[in-house]
């Protein structure tokens, strides 16, 4: 049997291949992000453990309360000489790596759009893990030296002259060392380092360190070591070997870009989900077409197990094949990631990729199983061909089991969706984790539809073809008839499609609602004209920038709004944002519930603005007083003199303070933002030129905008995000593509003797292309008509557990439409080569095909 099944392979080439494409693109993609994660995870490992070579032990501040951007809190430098008096210390040294700006002369970045830039300071030799390529550390207050990498980006050579920006005024360094650390890359990072006083006033930390460097004498271990240093410290700060240093490191950073491992192989996910309709539907196809093959091996002795083994030995081949080449692309495709994220501004580290065993095992077993699973019940199919089949031409049809454990399967899954959505409404859940369980719900759903759509397909077969039939001629009427004829293949095929523009509508619609949402938050909160961010919007910008911009003439006020996060009692994680007291009524709309704007003004250290939704989950009202946990470990006293509303995309946080208290008790020393007033009569365009002019030099990171271009940069962000799923999605429709070509030819192959007779009495070639692409057409409307209802009702469900968060949704109905005509327009694209097939076939032979 096993010869017999090679030999059916072989002898359909042709659809084992494009049935094995089904699953390339999938797998292709999980192998592809397994190399790209483990290529940048080993990178980063790289980076770290090289970093902490020299080191026995590192002293670090202690985190207390996560950062979105993984800060911890620097500490007094006091602690270094009692760590130097500890028995076993050789050497030890004070450090400042800080993110900031690092500009080449003539003020361009030297890094990527989206990766971070340090400013550090020069360790002694013993403790330097940095290599000089060329030139010498920096020893004076105006030298720097710079990453290799960086400097190319740059075009910068030693001698040069770099700007650095930290939590002040760009000040020139002159360039006398080029750097490198081990041999991986940093990806599209910077790192200048400076003498450590400069490090410490360029990033405000003067008398503070980030990090305490310790060698130890060779006769102390660095586990006693770190015993030693810890006895001494306190347990505000955290004492670690370099090893352990080193692993937490890494660890951090492969959490941080676990959002991007996952999204990856969501995609992957979504690409085999909807490659396995397609391997379904090819397996029916052709046991049903195989059906007097298997009918006669029947006739011959062969048993029921043989011909399920048959099938599936097929399934297995085709599995195995497309796995092999879906690793093989899947490790280019790990560099294609790779540009394409960086295309997008988002620079990976990296060296040589980095292929590992179980890559290519999970890939094989993903690869395999999808295959088997999808072909599983075709094969079953099989073995329900009688003997006697073997002189019939009939085809398999569905019996009432098969029906009723479809039907079984759907409504439990149906219900299952429903009732986690139902959840989600009547409990009022709100925030992530209500659209998670929406989401669960509409996979559940998604599911159940696409196993209950033959019973559906009908009636919208014969309500989306009516136009085709009315305005087709003949040609439209067979087609239609001909989709009608197989609703199960029909369905089958259309779901894959309608898997795919599901998402790309559901994602459609909430970007632009995302877009909306900004757009309505920055219109309502933002009373300032004019506003001063840093580069792309993800950066810190100088407060001195705030109170330059503030004295330009023209200006009414200005105020700087700087973010962090705390630990509330009662509540938890908790946004914080601080605003300037004086002028805070001027450039933004606060809506207060409680409180009076006067309560604004007013805001002082001990002094707090929260929101309705903490005052609901802390138990809190006007008067009363609570302690947040900072990341510096504080816990000042608040007292509540104003309540505001909650939502507005989190523009705000649930608690507002005075920027002397974010400064003193949170840890915080850079605006995030800078709202600026224009007075009364002055016109807007002159006042922001004047302050472009202004800040241009000292201040050369900061972008000046007005409310329409910050608009727009939202916009462009959320855009570019889009345009990044968009590709990544293209994946699971070109699947479902290859799906419509697939069964197209196979329907050909199954009606050759009816295209031979169509032809016989007087259809011309032409007519029979018409009729396969308006078949095909059929099937792509049908699959993103229904892909485009599926993903406006999800969206909608999405979008009522992030209303409380100031989200709402917008529906795009031209894009919409646009991805209607589209999805035809690829429905005609799949048919060329089919149609063109069913057009040579030669009369005579089609009519005696059997």
């Amino acid at each position: 049997m096993l010869g017999l099944t090679l030999k059916s392979l072989l002898a359909r080439k042709w659809r084992s291949a494009m049935t094995a494409l089904a699953v390339v693109f999938g797998i292709a993609l999980v192998a592809g992000t397994y190399v790209l994660t483990d290529t940048t995870n080993q990178a980063f490992d790289e980076i770290f453990v090289k970093s902490n070579e020299k080191i026995d032990v590192t002293i670090t501040g202690r985190e207390r309360v996560d950062q979105p951007d993984g800060s911890v809190p620097a500490f007094s430098d006091r602690y270094l000489d009692e760590v130097r008096a500890v028995d076993g210390v050789s050497d030890a040294a004070g450090s400042v790596f800080t993110p900031g700006s690092i500009l080449n002369d003539k003020g361009k970045s030297t890094g990527a759009p989206f990766a971070p830039q340090f400013i550090s300071s020069v360790l002694p030799a013993r403790l330097e893990a940095l290599n000089y390529v060329e030139g010498r550390p920096p020893r004076k207050p105006n030298e720097a030296a710079l990453d290799e990498a960086a400097a190319e980006r740059g075009g910068l050579r030693v001698g040069d002259t770099i700007r650095l920006v930290g939590t002040g005024a760009a000040l020139p360094y002159r360039l006398v060392g080029l750097t490198r650390l081990g041999s991986a890359s940093f990806g599209g990072s910077s790192i200048s380092q400076v003498t450590l006083p400069v490090a410490q006033r360029i990033t405000g930390k003067r008398g503070e360190f980030d990090q305490i460097s310790v060698a130890g004498k060779d006769s102390v271990s660095p586990e006693e070591l770190k015993r030693r240093v810890a006895a001494v410290l306190p347990e505000s700060l955290l004492v670690e070997t370099g090893t352990e240093n080193a692993e937490r490191q890494a660890s951090d950073v492969r959490d941080g870009l676990s959002f991007l491992t996952i999204a990856l192989f969501a995609f992957g996910a979504i690409s085999l989900f909807v490659g396995s309709f397609v391997i379904f539907n090819v397996f029916s196809i052709t046991v049903a077409q195989r059906t007097r093959e298997f009918g006669m091996l029947r006739t011959l002795g062969a048993s029921r197990r043989q011909i399920l083994r048959n099938v599936l030995v097929e399934g297995l081949v085709i599995g195995l094949v497309a796995s092999v080449f879906g690793v093989l692309v899947g490790i280019g495709l790990a560099e294609g990631l790779s540009a394409l994220l960086s295309g997008f501004g988002i620079d990976l580290p990296g060296n040589s990729l980095v292929v590992v065993p179980r890559t290519v095992i999970v890939s094989f077993l993903i690869g395999v199983g999808v295959t088997l699973v999808s072909s599983m019940i075709p094969a079953f199919r099989a073995t329900r061909v009688p003997p006697i089949a073997a002189l019939s031409e009939d085809i398999l049809q569905a019996g009432g089991t098969r029906l009723w454990i479809r039907g079984l399967v759907s409504f439990v899954l149906g219900v299952a969706g429903v009732a986690l959505i139902a959840w989600v409404l009547v409990g009022n859940i709100e925030g992530g984790a209500g659209a998670a369980r929406i989401g669960a719900g509409a996979v559940c759903l998604v599911v159940s539809i696409a196993i209950f759509s033959p019973r559906l397909i009908q009636p919208l077969v014969r309500v989306i073809g009516w136009p085709i039939a009315r305005f087709g001629g003949l040609t439209g009427k067979l087609a239609r008839e001909n989709s009608l004829r197989t609703p199960a293949r029909t369905a089958v095929t259309s779901a894959a499609l309608m898997i795919g523009i599901a998402l790309v509508a559901f994602v459609t619609i909430f970007a632009s609602g995302l877009n909306s949402s900004v757009t309505d938050v920055i219109a309502q909160n933002v009373r300032g004209q004019i506003i001063l961010q840093g580069p792309g919007g993800f950066v810190e910008i100088p407060p001195e920038a705030v109170r330059d911009a503030e004295v330009v003439q023209g200006v009414e006020a200005a105020s700087g709004v700087r973010y962090t996060q705390a630990r509330v009692p009662r509540a938890g994680g908790t946004a914080v944002a601080s605003v300037d007291p004086r002028s805070v009524d001027r450039v933004l709309e606060i809506d207060l519930v409680e409180g009076t704007q006067a309560d604004l003004r007013a805001l002082a250290p001990g002094r707090a603005v929260i929101g309705q939704k903490l005052a609901d989950e802390a138990g809190l009202g006007l008067g009363d007083r609570f302690r947040p946990l900072t990341k510096t470990g504080r816990r000042p006293e608040l007292e509540v003199t104003a309540i505001m509303a909650s939502g507005n995309l989190d523009f705000l946080g649930e608690v507002v303070v005075s920027e002397t208290q974010m400064d003193r008790d949170f840890g915080v020393k850079a605006d995030f933002f800078g709202f600026v007033r224009v007075k009364p009569g002055e016109n807007v365009e002159k006042v922001k030129d004047r302050i472009s002019r202004t800040l241009d030099r000292p201040y050369p990171t900061v972008e000046v905008l007005n409310q329409d271009e910050l608009e727009q940069r939202q916009r462009e962000q959320i855009n570019a995000i889009l345009a990044l799923i968009y590709v990544l999605l293209a994946l699971a429709v070109v699947v479902s593509l290859v799906g419509i070509v697939v069964t197209l030819i196979l329907s050909i192959y199954e009606r050759t003797r009816e295209l031979g007779m169509l032809r016989a009495v007087g259809m011309s070639r032409r007519q029979v292309k018409r009729m396969i692409r308006f078949e095909a057409v059929i099937t792509a409307v049908l699959g993103a008509s229904a892909g485009l209802v599926l993903g406006i009702i999800f969206a909608f469900l999405m979008g009522i557990p992030l209303e409380g968060e100031g989200f709402v949704l917008s529906y795009p109905i031209p894009t919409l439409l646009a991805i209607l005509v589209l999805s035809a327009l690829a429905g005609v694209l799949a048919s060329v080569y089919p149609a063109r097939k069913a057009a040579r076939l030669d009369v005579l032979e089609a009519i005696s095909y059997e």
